[in-house]
């Protein structure tokens, strides 16, 4: 029965890589294999206070997967991303860019509730808990941060006007888990956004943290536009 569901489904809305569009499963071994590559340094128009680091570019099949996750709502690849979220993570700590602690939590950037309604789940939230499963039960993905209601989508914006959109809309909850309430420097605190245009969300989103008592160490998005 299974097998005839599949394969109803497939007639329906064929299965496609989700990176390169070819039919066949939701990420291909060709695809998998341009991803992976080492993170390298971001310096974005807006300051950012903590160092902040990209899985890789923003175009090709990485692009691809995020737009088809985001705008798509194609799932099926929130363990694809989490899997490249987790690999890169594990590198940077290999290269001690990440502080020396015995926990690590994942904080994914915010998203508008519209949006995240529209995607059917916030996508980087999704993404977060897949890496920080992979990762082991010292990595937790921790849902922090929101945004207000009056904010403006920030396609089309410059990094002037992303700024000025989320300048004190970015909020981070009351309530925490135990491990980021004061004294929390056994934790590494890693923001985590998908992609990183102009560094206005990461910036507004440390600022957030900071006046919560949260001190950001570092920044991993998937991909630097």
């Amino acid at each position: 029965m299974d097998g005839v569901l599949t394969a109803a489904l497939d007639l329906i809305a064929p299965r496609e890589c989700g990176g390169c569009g070819r039919p066949g499963p939701a990420w291909c071994s060709r695809c998998a294999a341009i991803v992976v590559d080492d993170p390298f340094p971001l310096t974005p128009r807006v300051e950012l206070p903590v160092p902040a680091w990209a899985l890789g570019r923003f175009r090709g099949p990485l692009r691809r997967a995020v737009v088809e996750l985001k705008e798509h709502r194609r799932r099926d690849l929130i363990p694809v991303l989490g899997r490249v979220l987790a690999c890169g993570l594990l590198r940077l700590a290999e290269w001690e860019q990440l502080p020396a602690t015995r926990a690590v939590a994942l904080i994914p950037a915010p998203t508008r509730t519209v949006a995240a309604r529209r995607r059917g789940g916030d996508p980087v939230t999704a993404v977060a808990g897949v890496a920080a499963a992979a990762l082991g039960p010292r990595v937790a993905a921790v849902p922090l941060l929101s945004t207000g209601a009056w904010t403006r989508d920030s396609a089309g914006l410059s990094a002037g006007q992303r700024r000025a959109n989320l300048h004190g809309a970015v909020i981070a909850a009351r309530r925490r888990p135990a491990a980021l309430r004061p004294p929390h420097r056994a934790v590494a605190v890693v923001l985590v956004d998908d992609v990183l245009t102009t560094g206005a969300t990461i910036a507004e989103s440390v600022a957030a943290l900071r006046t919560a008592g949260i001190r950001a160490d570092a920044a991993v998005v998937l991909a630097g536009a």
